[in-house]
């Protein structure tokens, strides 16, 4: 008796016997698989900045025409700028309600209609992640989100390859479409990225991670020793410590204006005409100086060095006797 039910199940779960299926694969949602419908109607409406409110109205069509492949009824108020979707008792899918809830979110998020219907298949998921409220400073805010998108969005390219997402920055949201594990990776990316993290340093290690996933025999070993360790800069400013000096009930003396030392050297009383005189005389000592300098540092060269009674310079090593002779001779036969 046991056998045979061992066999029945068996043959009503064939996948459970063949090792090459994936176990934990979804398997889509048919009709057939919810005949009835939906007992109870969901509906989901969010709103869009009006200046997408042509786009919106122009790819509209489309994206009804989408969303009723699923029985699911989408409706457009341009008066109070929603965008509404809604089950009806025809949907069979009870999870394609919040796909459609993910779709009309980012459009409003400036998404094109050709991406954003993507969200609709199984597999891909959505999120948007609100960046405005990590910098308080509107430069610095600009700045991090530059350097996120990079020259020429090279950076946020890279990021896209390494995590399989789609990203799209758009004023103080970020919108992600992809596999959970990417999302999950590009929002840490992200995030890190505001907080004054460069997302080379996250793209340099998502690149190392790639390649060790390639390789089944680093599956179970530790990665932390091919992992790049970044160390944190905290440039911290030094402290000036204030010195304690003995109390005086007096206040200090105050300090002496401009017009008191014109006046003491008898400056104030210089008409322009003798100011500018006495500022030419001063200009001409100092160019004067700088003159000599100039002609002293220029007869430096020209000074010769100092010699022996010889003739040798000091320092300088002195021929012997043979070495004088074997020159001489040397030169000798070169004139025979």
């Amino acid at each position: 008796m046991a056998e045979e039910k061992k066999k029945k199940y068996r043959k009503d779960k064939p996948w459970d016997s063949d090792p090459t299926l994936d176990k934990w694969a979804i398997p889509a949602i048919t009709p057939e698989d919810n005949p009835s419908g939906l007992v109870e109607d969901s509906t989901f409406a969010v709103l869009f900045p009006q200046y997408r409110e042509k786009y919106i109205q122009e790819v509209w069509p489309l994206v009804a025409k989408e969303l009723k492949k699923y029985k699911v009824t989408a409706e457009l108020d341009l008066v109070e700028g929603t965008m509404t979707v809604s089950t009806s008792r025809d949907t069979w899918d009870p999870y394609i309600i919040i796909k459609a809830r993910d779709l009309i979110k980012l459009l409003a998020r400036s998404v094109p209609v050709q991406q954003a219907i993507k969200v609709l298949q199984d597999g891909v998921f959505c999120d948007v992640v609100k960046i405005g409220g990590y910098v308080r400073n509107k430069e610095r805010f600009v700045k991090r989100r530059h350097r996120l998108i990079g020259p020429g969005g090279t950076t946020l390219k890279a990021l896209e390859i390494l995590t399989g997402c789609y990203i799209l920055v758009q004023g103080n949201t970020v919108s992600i479409m992809g596999p959970m594990k990417g999302i999950k990776t590009a929002r840490r990316v992200i995030i890190e990225t505001m907080e004054n993290v460069h997302p080379v340093y996250n793209i340099k290690e998502l690149m190392i991670r790639k390649e060790l996933e390639k390789d089944p025999e680093m599956a179970n070993q530790d990665w932390s020793r091919f992992l790049p360790q970044f160390k944190k800069r905290n440039v911290k400013r030094k402290e000036t410590k204030k010195v304690k000096t003995a109390y005086t009930p007096f206040p200090p003396a105050q300090p002496v204006r401009q017009e008191d030392l014109l006046l003491e050297s008898g400056e104030y009383f210089l008409t322009k005409q003798e100011k500018a005189h006495k500022e030419a005389k001063e200009r001409e000592k100092t160019q004067e100086a700088k003159r000599m300098e100039k002609k002293r540092k220029r007869e430096e060269s020209f000074k010769p060095p100092a010699e022996t009674e010889r003739g040798y310079v000091e320092g300088e090593k002195q021929p012997s006797l043979e070495e004088l002779k074997a020159k001489f001779l040397k030169k000798r036969k070169k004139e025979e």
